[in-house]
Formats: structure tokens, sequence, C-alpha cells
């Protein structure tokens, strides 16, 4: 195996465990000889400061561990930032009743009771893991099938749908806060 092969198994070794990892596991992983590996971590090591990679390798008490270059926190952090949390609309409300109460139904389905189109409340509910497709129908243009998830039934402290509110009148408000 060559050098480059070894500098790339290293840095996947590396990447994967997280953790810091002594030469000594690293060489038992490799079947190398520790002094031999330790060499090449040091030139890698001024290998990736020297190629002003984003990453560095660093090294504490003979450990070693993959490591993001401080100069770049500020952009990190702002990937890390939670996102915003919003509520849903009235429109998702609507549509995550409907399917609730519905399913398994599909798109079109929901269009005709709200009378609307729906496909930004379905994103939206998709992406917040309320809903899943469950199949699509045996029918031209095999549709889209939708129901509740088990997050769902999480957010809204449901043990099963049977525990969902008997809809009386034709009336059934839900309540914002609960998603946010």
């Amino acid at each position: 195996m060559g050098k480059d092969e070894v500098k790339s198994i290293i840095e996947a070794l590396l990447f994967a465990w997280s953790e810091p990892i002594t030469s000594k596991e690293i060489s038992k992983v490799l079947s190398m000889d520790t002094k031999e590996v330790d060499k090449i971590l040091n030139e890698m090591v001024v290998e990736f400061y020297v190629n002003k990679r984003g990453i560095q390798i660093i090294k504490m008490n003979n450990h070693y561990q993959l490591s993001t270059k401080p100069e770049y926190y500020t952009y990190i952090k702002k990937l890390l930032e939670p996102k915003e949390n919003k509520h849903l609309s009235q429109a998702a409300l609507e549509t995550l009743a409907i399917i609730a109460y519905k399913q398994p139904i599909t798109k079109v389905e929901i269009e005709e009771i709200r009378g609307v189109k729906c496909d930004k409340a379905l994103a939206t509910l998709q992406e917040k893991e309320l809903i899943e497709q469950q199949g699509r129908l045996d029918k031209i243009g095999r549709p889209i099938v939708y129901g509740t998830s088990l997050k769902f039934l999480k957010v809204f402290n449901l043990e099963s749908l049977d525990d969902l509110p008997k809809i009386e009148d034709g009336n059934l408000t839900l309540d914002r806060e609960v998603l946010k």
C-alpha cells in the first residue's frame, strides 16, 4: 500500500472516529509500525496547513483528531444556529386536520375538501415530519396517499389516532401553540 493511500485511510479514520485517537490505535488498524504512522501523521498536519484546508489535524498527547480551523468559527456557527421555528399556517393546520381524520388520502381529495390547492401545505407538513407518504393508489397517475406520522402522534400527545378529538357539528379547533 502506497503512502498516499495510507494518508487517505488515516484521513478517513480520523473523520469517521471524530474523537481523539492515538497513533498506536491507527497503526493497529493499518498493521503498520507506530513510528511510521506518527511520521505520516506529522506530514499530514503540515500538508493540511500548507494547502490551506478548512480542516486541520490537531495533536494532543499523542492523540490526533480532525478539527475545523478556528478562523472559520463564525461561518460554522451560522450554519449550526437553530433554524427559526415557524408556526404552521392556517392552511397547513387545515390540511393536517383533513389528513388526520380522512387518512389515507390523496392530494386531490384534500384539495376537493379545502377547495384550494395544498402543495405548499403538504410540503410544510412533510418538512416538519407530521405527515408521510403511505404509498400510491393503483389508479391512473398513481397518486400519492398521505397519512399522519409517528411524530404527529408525539407532537399532539396521542397514543393512537383513536385519541383524536371527536368532531362535533363539523367543527374542530387545532391549537397553533402545540406546533411551535
